[in-house]
């Protein structure tokens, strides 16, 4: 015989069977039927946008005139180099001032970047990636050699 506790809990087994009043053949569909909307919602989201210009412009016809007043900074949220996509600032940067960052994308060299402008003007994407502004005091270019500060582990005595 059944004890009050067993009774009880059978009762209790009953009442969640009928809520869960589903067979096997519906749940698989059910089943089915929710990974087939995800799966449709993850492409969906996946697929890509319009193709990005790659259009590297010709430096023929830019004046790359050195301005001490400019100085090249990199905003990589839109540069194409963090995913190693494109190069053409570097391959254009006469001075040598950028550099890759794979995973991140370009740092600039600001004591070696001369203001020419070329790495913004060849930059592919739009808004563009590497962007000229004005220079502060702090970044001035050192035309001078004695002005450098002293290397590390080089004292000036």
């Amino acid at each position: 015989m059944h004890s009050k506790v067993e009774f009880w809990a059978i009762k209790e087994m009953e009442k969640e069977k009928d809520k869960m009043n589903i067979s096997r053949k519906e749940f698989l569909r059910k089943s089915l039927f929710s990974l087939g909307e995800t799966v449709r919602t993850v492409c969906d989201a996946l697929k890509t946008p319009a193709a990005v210009s790659m259009e590297v412009r010709d430096t023929d016809d830019f004046d790359a005139t050195p301005l001490e007043d400019q100085v090249a900074v990199a905003h990589n949220e839109q540069c194409l180099a963090r995913n190693s996509g494109c190069f053409a600032c570097m391959e254009h940067c006469k001075s040598e001032a950028i550099k890759l960052i794979p995973g991140v994308g370009v740092r600039i060299n600001q004591q070696l970047c001369n203001g020419c402008g070329t790495c913004e003007y060849v930059c592919p994407v739009t808004p563009k990636a590497v962007r000229m502004r004005t220079r502060t005091i702090s970044q001035t270019s050192y035309s001078d050699q004695s002005e450098l500060p002293p290397q590390k582990g080089k004292s000036q005595c």
